[in-house]
């Protein structure tokens, strides 16, 4: 093992649930206003997942209809500021990047569940 496993494997979180493109999840995190601390609700459709879910550079690309506004956020999935990731639904995707998503309006960017 080289020194830079050694160091990071520390930071990489065990329990994190299966997350594939199409699932909703639900990520909370902390925000940092001042001195206060609160934890921030995210939760959207996963459009893409960078370097894989074990690597510490790993990220996903996740995507919500905000007031007719699409918003897309890219969560380092083992930065300390992310408490927890719940998976909400699971849907299916035939893709590994649903970019498509972002052309779509809020009623054709449904996605059949999964059973």
């Amino acid at each position: 093992m080289d020194k830079l496993n050694l160091v990071t494997n520390k930071y990489i979180k065990k329990e994190l649930p299966e997350i594939k493109p199409g699932y909703t999840v639900r990520i909370h995190q902390k925000i940092k206003e001042g001195e206060k601390e609160r934890i921030q609700i995210f939760e959207g459709v996963v459009i893409a997942i960078k370097h894989g879910l074990k690597n510490i550079n790993s990220s996903i690309t996740v995507r919500k209809v905000s007031e007719g506004i699409g918003v897309e956020k890219i969560i380092p999935v083992h930065s300390p500021n992310v408490i927890k990731i719940e998976v909400v639904k699971k849907s299916k995707a035939r893709r590994a990047k649903l970019y498509y998503l972002r052309k779509k309006s809020k009623k054709e960017s449904r996605l059949k569940e999964e059973e």
